[in-house]
């Protein structure tokens, strides 16, 4: 690695925070189809003239909008992707706008050992709420079709998608096996989201929500399945084990658990993609991380779970399956 990739690596966050910037301003909504002045923009979003046209330029420069006669454009991707009058608007990156805020604190969480956001998530408002179930939503809808595809139905009737925030993976599962009854586990505050999210994709009936709090309380029983995406990486250990139990607890016999996450190898290295993710629960959680197949399998035994299966995808993410014997 030479010293000029380096520097490009380093300063590489600079052309993310333009495009973060613009699209937590909105500008992108506000640019009309005719192309929109400066002056226009800065009247109508109440910024700073001389400041908007440098961030407009940028934009320009990085390919997002197009400039003619002093005029901007939107692009018919950015038009597409980041404006809000079109329906394939990407809400959720409004999430990594506030990831923004918890990264930049990563100096500090190392040397302290504790959380830039240690606020559990039912206490954050829905100005944070929604952008991250939004965000969750827009990737797992096209996560999900490739990763259930083989998850074997076979004899399951019933679904418990916990932690399952728009309800996106219980979709799925429905529209793979239409008989199966699903239900999104989810927090007080999160259980109206996922009711909108239902409603918006047209699983009305279809999907039943149940609102808890696994941390404190018992989950329901009489599941054939269990499913955990993107859950365990919040948690402590502790809170794991204890949370894998209440699985167990919660299962039919013969049934099975799903978790999917990032699973590290023992040295905590691979996949990288978990080793930064591992660091986005560092500065964003109070005790949450990326853990070791060894770790989970041991959580998952000691629950009384057997015939303990990995499948890795291309992403880097895997998932783990064992069966309530």
């Amino acid at each position: 690695m030479n010293p000029n990739t380096i520097r490009e690596f380093a300063s590489s966050f600079q052309k993310s925070r333009i495009l973060l910037s613009g699209f937590e301003l909105d500008i992108f909504t506000n640019i009309s189809e005719t192309g929109s002045t400066n002056e226009h923009i800065t009247n109508k979003l109440n910024l700073n003239t001389h400041a908007c046209e440098r961030l407009l330029n940028a934009l320009v420069s990085l390919g997002f909008l197009t400039k003619q006669d002093n005029k901007y454009f939107n692009t018919e991707d950015s038009f597409t992707l980041l404006s809000k009058n079109s329906t394939e608007y990407l809400g959720g990156l409004m999430h990594s706008n506030h990831l923004w805020n918890t990264w930049s604190n990563l100096t500090q969480v190392v040397k302290t050992g504790k959380s830039a956001h240690p606020t559990e998530i039912n206490e954050r408002g829905e100005d944070w709420l929604f952008p991250f179930i939004n965000a969750m939503h827009d990737r797992a809808m096209k996560q999900a079709p490739p990763q259930l595809a083989t998850i074997d139905l076979t004899k399951i009737n019933s679904i418990i998608d916990i932690g399952g925030g728009s309800g996106a993976y219980s979709m799925e599962f429905i529209k793979r096996q239409p008989q199966i009854e699903a239900t999104v586990y989810d927090l007080p505050n999160v259980v109206p989201i996922t009711q909108k999210f239902i409603d918006k994709e047209g699983y009305t009936g279809k999907i039943k929500t149940f609102t808890g709090d696994y941390t404190t309380e018992e989950l329901p029983k009489g599941f054939d399945m269990a499913f955990l995406s993107a859950i365990i990486h919040s948690n402590s250990l502790v809170v794991n084990q204890d949370l894998i139990i209440k699985c167990f607890n919660a299962l039919n016999k013969g049934g099975k658990i799903i978790i999917q996450d990032w699973i590290m190898n023992n040295n905590r290295t691979q996949p990288t993609s978990g080793a930064v993710f591992a660091i986005n629960m560092l500065v964003g959680t109070e005790a949450g991380d990326c853990f070791t197949e060894k770790e989970v399998s041991d959580m998952l035994t000691n629950a009384g779970f057997a015939n303990i299966q990995r499948k890795e995808f291309e992403s880097g993410l895997s998932q783990i399956t064992a069966w309530k014997l």
